[in-house]
């Protein structure tokens, strides 16, 4: 999440109570996840398995739960809980707004482009030229819909990530981390019914220009999917996962968090991706691999019996 103007560590420190420690003259541009910062962004941590991880990120400032060192120019700021030092940013800089009607003031509508009744566009929408959204579509504040882009019905784009902070020391094991992140759907996308895609916690879900998919797909926060896939029906990809372009998953494919699958790779019905794919090859079973070499797998298998015979005599 960027700030709509830099804000000076000095004031952050106070709105969270922190100590702060480093170039305390500096202003931070924003508020992300360690895979999505950038220079001027702040990052937390309040964990020491990922305190080294963090301080050597692109993040300029760190807000941790421990003084340690860290490189020359960047800045500190120490608070007992981290975590709620995020939310209490978030909800500062991007603080629950409801919009109360079905098409928010702010929502912008491109020319050409064709919504149809009880489509509920949220604050801040832009949607873009020549596109058709079919009745009972969601989208949520901060989206962005390309030009040509056509929504079927039932389908909500921007709904939060499914995303929580777990400490088993609460009551309430799993905190919800608050999405401030958006979804951006490029031009000449099209997706089909009750399809779920979910905004990014602090960045981007973004979906590739030319990109198809069935009814019933789930995309999670903070996926990049390429240009010109084709997803069928049902598939689900988990958070922060990279789909490059022209990637086809069939029916039921459901993919696992933070991996890639390269581009051209073709995924077939029913199988599970629980680590990152070349590009360039067909995939089946769970886990995938080759599927001329599952298929082989299979072979084997159906002539146990007749081995388990031969075996016995």
């Amino acid at each position: 999440m960027k700030f709509k103007q830099p804000v000076p560590l000095t004031e952050i420190a106070s709105l969270i109570n922190a100590k702060l420690v480093g170039n305390n003259a500096a202003s931070a541009t924003g508020i992300n996840e360690i895979h999505v910062v950038e220079e001027g962004d702040l990052a937390f941590v309040d964990h020491p398995k990922y305190y080294e991880k963090c301080i050597h990120s692109l993040a300029s400032f760190i807000i941790i739960n421990k003084e340690t060192d860290f490189p020359q120019g960047k800045a500190l700021l120490i608070v007992d809980e981290p975590f709620e030092a995020y939310l209490k940013i978030v909800n500062e800089f991007m603080p629950f707004n409801p919009s109360m009607q079905m098409q928010a003031v702010s929502a912008k509508v491109g020319a050409g482009s064709v919504v149809m009744p009880n489509v509920y566009l949220g604050n801040n929408v832009i949607v873009g030229k020549n596109c058709i959204i079919y009745p009972n579509v969601t989208i949520l504040d901060n989206c962005t819909i390309g030009d040509d882009v056509m929504i079927q019905s039932g389908t909500v784009i921007g709904s939060d990530a499914f995303y929580y902070n777990k400490k088993a020391d609460r009551d309430i094991h799993y905190k919800k981390m608050t999405s401030c992140g958006t979804v951006i759907i490029e031009n000449g996308v099209e997706i089909g019914a009750n399809c779920t895609i979910d905004r990014g916690v602090t960045g981007e879900t973004r979906i590739g220009a030319g990109t198809k998919m069935d009814n019933l797909v789930q995309i999670g926060h903070d996926t990049i999917v390429g240009k010109n896939c084709l997803f069928a029906s049902q598939v689900g990809i988990a958070g922060a996962t990279k789909i490059e372009d022209e990637v086809i998953l069939w029916g039921q494919v459901g993919v696992s968090k933070t991996l890639t699958i390269g581009k051209g790779a073709i995924v077939n019905a029913q199988s599970g991706v629980p680590a990152s794919l070349g590009g360039g090859k067909v995939y089946f079973g769970s886990p995938a691999i080759d599927a001329k070499a599952k298929m082989k797998e299979f072979v084997w298998i159906n002539r146990i019996p007749e081995i388990w015979e031969k075996l016995k005599k």
